[in-house]
């Protein structure tokens, strides 16, 4: 019976509809140990949609009208997003300091494509932002664009929004955050907003990484996709980067998380830097 307190319980049954869907629908794993969680994220689903238990919850959402109008929903809550502006600065060292240089002498007068892959609120894609524009300053022939996608729909409105909490951007570097941040004239106001001229450079749109097809217009030159792959078994993990491969264009590299690895994956990518890969050819 369900406790009136707590709200609803989930089941195993139904737990295990709702895991093998995620996985199928995501590629996310979610063992039984996240039974506790996904049940507490989805309470809020069944109060706003005033269902009464989680096996009416699972009947709608595997209808014709939950596929359209819940699923979307249902994935925002299941998928984690945690980021920061400037998360592993290393890589943004190394971005600036060897990515960029060798590949503008290679590429002179084309225009750099990134991808941030798993972009969740926008700090990553700004964060790239802002790099690649310091280094265009000194290069009046380099230009860029920076896509970036996350599965959660959610998340890319607050990314699209831009404005963030003064303690968000704490990690920015003193000279980019007078450069490329807006304060507000209400000092009482502790949010920021990136200008718009970063803005302009950063593309949103949603993506699912089991898609058949990413829709790219053009290969990729950069793929920052950090603390991503980590949520995906080894098959999945082997699946979508390879998937990334071929839409990288020679010479091209991605940045993974540093918690996460290629190795004993069959994967074409050569790594040239801790959790940096290349594609060679």
């Amino acid at each position: 019976m369900d406790d009136a307190c707590h709200g609803p319980t989930l089941s195993n049954g139904d737990f295990s509809r709702l895991s093998q869907f995620i996985y199928d629908e995501v590629g996310i794993k979610m063992p039984i140990a996240k039974k506790t969680m996904l049940e507490a994220r989805l309470q809020k689903r069944l109060r706003s949609l005033d269902i009464g238990s989680f096996h009416d919850y699972c009947n709608y959402l595997f209808s014709h009208a939950g596929m359209e109008n819940e699923m979307v929903q249902m994935i925002d809550l299941v998928t984690t997003n945690k980021t920061d502006f400037f998360r592993e600065a290393d890589h943004f060292d190394y971005l600036l300091q060897s990515v960029l240089p060798d590949w503008s002498r290679r590429h002179s007068g084309r225009r750099l494509m990134v991808w941030s892959a798993g972009c969740s609120t926008g700090e990553e894609p700004y964060t790239l932002a802002m790099v690649l524009s310091e280094f265009a300053d000194s290069r009046p022939d380099f230009d860029f664009q920076i896509l970036a996608t996350d599965i959660s729909t959610r998340v890319l409105e607050k990314a699209k929004l831009a404005v963030y909490d003064e303690e968000r951007v704490i990690p920015v570097p003193v000279p980019l955050k007078k450069k490329y941040l807006l304060r507000s004239k209400d000092k009482s106001n502790l949010k920021v907003r990136i200008v718009p001229e970063l803005r302009d450079k950063v593309r949103f749109r949603r993506l699912n990484f089991m898609d058949g097809d990413f829709s790219m217009r053009e290969p990729l030159d950069i793929i920052f996709c950090r603390n991503v792959v980590i949520y995906f078994d080894r098959p999945t993990q082997e699946k979508v980067l390879n998937h990334f491969y071929s839409h990288m264009a020679p010479g091209a590299y991605i940045f993974m998380g540093h918690s996460e690895t290629l190795s004993g994956l069959d994967v074409p990518l050569t790594m040239v830097h801790p959790t940096v890969y290349r594609k060679l050819k």
